[in-house]
């Protein structure tokens, strides 16, 4: 996906935004399905390298976050996440894939510094796993098991992370 493709989905995406209302859970059956093979997808980190997020996949247990800096509902599952890789950092990879809407890497890599911001962080800078992954909005969590199946999907700010987790380990 270009950026003129990712800039003119930006109403989408804020009319889906909409529709996940600020603290509005919802879970299982948004985006890529149960049971699914995540897939590879290019990605970039917060210093313009190219990698490829199937890098993250397989090894071990990953828990993956389309967010932005923007998102009021991923600012509210923020203390969640923290909590998580507090608690399971060791035994599960975060991975924070921002989304290219309306953000940019440098804005990004201020957001982590400043605020702590846990696990690797990307930048989906043409859109890729994002269509990848199906992800419906910001805010939007795919948890992995050890062989890269999906074994969970949630959006929204009030997300029972912990027991996604469970479900992967």
């Amino acid at each position: 996906m270009t950026m003129n493709i990712a800039r003119a989905l930006a109403p989408a995406l804020a009319a889906a935004l909409a529709l996940a209302a600020p603290g509005a859970a919802r879970a299982q059956g948004l985006g890529i399905a149960l049971g699914s093979k995540a897939p590879n997808s290019p990605v970039y980190t917060l210093d313009g390298r190219k990698t490829d997020l199937g890098q993250f996949i397989g090894k071990t247990p990953t828990l993956i976050e389309f967010w932005a800096t923007w998102c009021p509902n991923c600012h509210e599952l923020e203390p969640t996440m923290k909590a998580m890789a507090a608690k399971y950092g060791s035994q599960i990879r975060f991975v924070r894939v921002a989304v290219s809407v309306n953000e940019s890497p440098a804005r990004v890599k201020a957001f982590v510094a400043k605020y702590g911001i846990p696990g690797t962080q990307l930048f989906d800078t043409d859109g890729d796993a994002t269509g990848q992954y199906d992800a419906p909005a910001t805010s939007y969590v795919v948890v992995l098991d050890k062989t890269g199946t999906v074994v969970y999907t949630g959006l929204g700010g009030k997300q029972d992370i912990e027991a996604a987790i469970r479900k992967a380990l």
